[in-house]
């Protein structure tokens, strides 16, 4: 079976390609950066370490890599023969991609009928969906309908943690040994693949949100209140108490609107916060605040990790969230001037004010949100 996959990071290679792997595909990497298809189509293969106390190494084989740049027509030819495709590339390079897939996708269905399954693995909320629509911006009404009948596009929720890495092997990835890869059943067409370590779902949204309003949010709170008080990397910050007092009344606060909301078990959901807490603790996989804290714009915004866990929270309980509004005023006041969005967050704040500046990133105009956070100014 034929794999082709966006993306040949760190996150493509130590997680989407290791799974493939093991589900016996053969992935086929597509990216432009030319010195690492270069070593994947040199060595044939590459090792995941997880990143832990015992630690173990998986070779991962049956590979190789094509450079979109200076070959697209392989990528054409190899979206054709493909059994699955797969992304990881970031939110904002999938409208950058999507031609390509168009072309490679406009040329397989005039000789080939089979089934496609196209699935974004990226940190966002429907990003198959959002990947469909650039598709569907490329081909004609005609060719959409043809595409519908053929073509899936399944969202996906994915979760694991891979620090920033320097290796002497370019190849080489270290990822934490946790992982989550949820995907929505219904969307598929054709059969469903049958890959070790994927969860089929029948609603993605909750499984999106839980891991948005838990991971997401708690990684966050050792970035934004570790860097007020000084620590340089996510482990650091995660050993101080209050970092610690602040975490944990993030994720029950946001743990409370998502059991009101989609009606998970407690038990099992303060198990769930116990086990993320437990992974940023772990020191193998300890980032930089700077890394984890970037682009705070975007981490405000109305459906992100901060904001919306915290609006949600004051919709279902009438109450005001103590913890993840420190945690937006620690965001408001996240300075790092080699961050573009932190630069400009700052600027809009010297020029509007903390009011009107969160009223504007939040999309929030009159919630009461925003006058609890101005409380904490």
């Amino acid at each position: 079976m034929l794999a082709v996959h966006f993306g040949a990071g760190n996150i493509g290679r130590g997680f989407i390609g290791a799974l493939l792997y093991q589900a016996d595909y053969h992935t086929t990497f597509v990216d432009v950066n030319e010195g690492i298809i270069n070593e994947i189509n040199e060595k044939q293969q590459y090792n995941v370490v997880l990143a832990a106390e015992e630690s173990e190494t998986l070779t991962v084989k049956n590979v190789s890599g094509i450079n979109s740049i200076t070959d697209p027509g392989k990528v054409i030819e190899a979206i054709g023969k493909a059994d699955l495709i797969t992304t990881a590339v970031g939110p904002n390079i999938l409208a950058i991609i999507a031609k390509l897939i168009a072309e490679g996708l406009q040329k397989r269905i005039k000789t080939n009928d089979k089934s496609l399954n196209i699935i974004a693995c990226e940190n966002m909320v429907g990003g198959s969906a959002l990947l469909k629509e650039h598709i569907y911006k490329q081909v004609t009404a005609d060719e959409q309908q043809q595409f519908d009948k053929v073509f899936g596009f399944p969202n996906a929720a994915v979760d694991r943690i891979v620090p920033n890495q320097v290796n002497e092997d370019p190849l080489l990835v270290s990822v934490e040994p946790y992982y989550e890869w949820v995907v929505e059943k219904p969307a598929f067409k054709g059969e469903v693949p049958a890959i070790d370590g994927v969860t089929y779902v029948e609603d993605l949204t909750p499984y999106i949100e839980r891991k948005l309003f838990t991971v997401n949010t708690g990684h966050v709170v050792p970035a934004y209140i570790g860097r007020s008080l000084g620590y340089a990397t996510i482990n650091e910050a995660m050993h101080d108490e209050k970092v610690q007092e602040i975490i944990r009344g993030a994720l029950n606060e946001s743990g409370e609107a998502l059991i009101q909301t989609y009606h998970f078990d407690r038990t099992e959901h303060q198990n769930y916060i116990d086990t993320i807490i437990g992974r940023f603790m772990n020191p193998y996989i300890s980032d930089e605040v700077t890394r984890v804290g970037r682009g705070p714009i975007r981490k405000l915004g109305p459906r992100d990790r901060i904001i919306r866990p915290a609006s949600l929270y004051m919709d279902v309980t009438d109450k005001v969230p103590t913890y993840l509004v420190q945690v937006i005023v620690a965001a408001l006041q996240y300075k790092n001037e080699q961050d573009e969005e932190a630069v400009k967050l700052q600027q809009m704040i010297a020029e509007q004010g903390y009011e009107k500046t969160l009223q504007t990133v939040s999309e929030l105009d009159t919630h009461p949100l925003i006058a609890a956070v101005m409380k904490e100014l």
